[in-house]
């Protein structure tokens, strides 16, 4: 290899590490404003008019509600929740997990200060004013309290129809700003049920 081969490669891979770089994801949510071919117009919920390229093969799921009395023990869920007066955990939102999710806790952008819990159910209690799942991940258990305004739902296969203005939708974009990002999944809301993340 010649030295100019040598440098034109370094400086190939150099571009490409800044390209990959400048490539972030990004969670996104707010309301459909445009759909045009494969770019979906959405104004954010902090207010910022996106676009987003969707994949020819995107994924679309549509929200769907779920009772409490629904869930079972050895169900996966993800909760989203803020802590509580005592400490104890209090659900903002609840829904089932995708296949390959893994499981665990972390912080979340839901609402400021919440955290995401990832995990399988190991008991709850339905009783008047005091729902309750047992939580179990990781070698650990959690307790988090489920309060009747707290969201439940489950996604289900959708499809490009049910991207249509003024439905809310959910997605992780890939890109370096507002106007050129892009998505191969988008979760949408229907008959009012918005996706729980």
């Amino acid at each position: 290899m010649s030295l100019r081969q040598f440098v034109a490669l370094m400086v190939s891979m150099v571009l490409a590490i800044t390209i990959a770089q400048a490539q972030t994801s990004a969670r996104v949510r707010g309301t459909i404003t445009a759909i045009d071919g494969n770019v979906l117009s959405v104004k954010s919920r902090e207010g910022r008019d996106l676009k987003i390229t969707l994949a020819d093969n995107v994924t679309v799921s549509v929200a769907k509600a779920i009772r409490f009395e629904d869930i079972k023990p050895g169900d996966r869920l993800g909760v989203t929740s803020m802590p509580g007066a005592d400490g104890t955990p209090v659900a903002v939102e609840v829904h089932y997990l995708p296949p390959g999710v893994p499981e665990g806790q972390g912080p979340w952008d839901l609402q400021p200060g919440s955290t995401m819990t990832n995990a399988i159910v190991a008991t709850m209690v339905t009783a008047t004013g005091n729902r309750e799942l047992t939580l179990q991940f990781q070698g650990t258990t959690q307790k988090i309290a489920v309060p009747e305004n707290a969201a439940l739902a489950r996604t289900v296969p959708g499809s490009r129809s049910d991207l249509v203005v003024g439905e809310y939708v959910f997605t992780v974009a890939q890109g370096a700003d507002d106007q050129n990002l892009s998505a191969a999944r988008v979760q949408v809301s229907k008959d009012g049920v918005k996706p729980p993340l």
